[in-house]
């Protein structure tokens, strides 16, 4: 795995850990049982602490299922009326029903913790104090079924804290979806390292802060490859410029796009792509709107395509592709438009592009389903999609995409052979294989122009040699970073603008020391 990711399991990865080191490096496995529960209880401890306003009850309710993250809580439970609470257990089976470790921890509970065996349904409860949910685990993938689905409803009702075992019930921890039915959590504390479902949406808005707990696995065990956080080092990979350097050795990019009442987003994309050191950069625009571009950019050149046209049509396509001779790079799409010749005019130029191709904003609708076009390109290809625009090539709606962006942006990077950047608070990079999430928040690029913004910096990146996954993995966390870097120096986030994030690109863009 990249040495810039911070690497993440799935459910798969972890259970071979797990396997590694009990069979392969002799750590029992009630060891790792006892380390993660307490581990959970130290946390929930913190959560019931003084301040808080369920400290004077000292009361813990633990809710446990029937495998190995049932006995982490039954552990849990143990610890904490140890050290003074009070702890009531429900188990959904009886003692039979559950596995092995899970039946010698509850052996070593205390008498004085009170056990509530479910069987069948499961009524209201007295829930009181900190609830943990040590009901399903990282292997749970569907639907809960009862008695669990009314447990995880009268658990969100509660209004309590909740610490989540691992994964809240209810969440893929492989994928990042959640059941209809899962918990919400106020915290979740995970064994060993964090799991890909911690990162992605909607599971991460699920879990709360998520604390990592050491568990005692051995230096040696199988790595996780299910994918990895993006890391600053990742700014690393950019070259930096020589003495001897020049514009043509930074790399140029081209912008193909504008049409009348959408001429900004080309000019966001043309300036983000030279401060994200580009040598220079060229912007393909209608050409009766050429005076504008030229009146609005400075260091960008503009060649204007049709004299009198207000946006760039299938007839221009043969000439576009001739200036495009000799990019380094080439983003297509920004303010483009939506007409019917004009998406003749798109799908013509991303098919004869030599260059690696960024394709954004309406470019991207212009495919429909049909990406056997892109699949055929020769060169790097990277798509950039907001969920809806994802759901367009896809042919679903942005609302399954959002349920399931993992599974979406992995189908549409094997569907069009593309670098995708399914683009959200959890920005996904994958090309059907590797994965990389952005974990950097920055809600000021909640705004109109920031995605014409990183499409820019991104075209900069490929211009400057990075392949395409790696040059889509800096730009979303060069972006992510500038758009913190402005909200810092507007003095609100809610006050950032696209252009205030292009000032801060330079910034954004420096690598971290050592």
């Amino acid at each position: 795995m990249e040495d810039w990711l911070d690497p993440v399991y799935d459910a798969a990865g972890m259970g071979a850990a797990d396997r590694w080191a009990i069979e392969r490096a002799g750590v029992p496995s009630l060891e790792l049982m006892e380390a993660a529960g307490r581990g959970l209880a130290r946390v929930a401890a913190e959560v019931a602490g003084e301040g808080s306003p369920i400290a004077a009850s000292r009361a813990v309710t633990v809710v446990c299922g029937k495998g190995n993250n049932g006995g982490d809580g039954l552990v849990a439970a143990r610890h904490l009326v140890e050290s003074g609470f009070e702890a009531v257990v429900i188990l959904f089976g009886s003692r039979e029903t559950l596995s092995p470790d899970a039946q010698a921890n509850l052996d070593r509970l205390p008498d004085t913790v009170l056990q509530i065996v479910v069987a069948d349904g499961f009524s209201k409860l007295a829930l009181k104090g900190v609830v943990i949910d040590a009901m399903l685990g990282t292997g749970f993938e569907g639907e809960p079924r009862e008695p669990l689905a009314s447990a995880i409803a009268a658990i969100n009702e509660s209004g309590l804290p909740v610490i989540a075992c691992d994964v809240p019930s209810g969440v893929n921890s492989s994928t990042g979806e959640s059941a209809e039915t899962v918990v919400r959590a106020t915290r979740t504390v995970t064994f060993h390292q964090r799991k890909l479902g911690h990162l992605i949406a909607p599971a991460k808005h699920l879990c709360g802060p998520v604390e990592v707990v050491p568990i005692g696995i051995p230096e040696g065990a199988p790595p996780p490859e299910a994918g990895g956080a993006i890391r600053a080092g990742v700014l690393g990979l950019l070259p930096r410029r020589a003495a001897s350097s020049n514009k043509f050795t930074s790399g140029r990019v081209s912008i193909v796009g504008g049409s009348r009442g959408l001429t900004g987003a080309v000019c966001l994309a043309a300036e983000a792509s030279v401060r994200a050191g580009a040598g220079y950069a060229t912007a393909a625009v209608p050409g009766g709107l050429e005076d504008i571009f030229e009146a609005k950019l400075t260091e960008v050149m503009t060649k204007g395509f049709g004299p009198d046209a207000d946006r760039l049509e299938g007839e221009q396509a043969e000439a576009v592709i001739r200036h495009l001779d000799g990019a380094a790079a080439v983003v297509l799409g920004s303010g483009i438009g939506r007409d019917e010749s004009t998406a003749a005019f798109t799908k013509d130029v991303a098919a004869a592009c030599e260059a690696p191709l960024v394709l954004d904003a309406d470019g991207l609708s212009t495919f429909g389903t049909d990406l056997t076009a892109l699949a055929a390109r020769q060169a790097a290809t990277v798509l950039t999609p907001h969920p809806g625009e994802a759901g367009r090539l896809l042919g679903r709606g942005s609302a399954e995409v959002t349920a399931r962006r993992l599974a979406s942006a992995r189908e549409l990077a094997e569907r069009s052979k593309a670098v995708v950047v399914l683009k959200g608070d959890d920005t996904i990079v994958t090309d059907g294989e590797r994965v990389a999430v952005n974990t950097l928040p920055s809600p000021a690029l909640a705004t109109a122009g920031t995605g014409d913004v990183l499409a820019g910096i991104l075209g900069g990146f490929l211009a400057r040699g990075l392949d395409a996954f790696e040059a889509a993995s800096a730009a979303v966390f060069a972006h992510a970073a500038a758009g913190e870097i402005a909200a810092i120096e507007v003095g609100n986030r809610d006050g950032v603008i696209a252009s205030d994030v292009i000032g801060s690109i330079p910034r954004a863009m420096i690598p971290p020391a050592g």
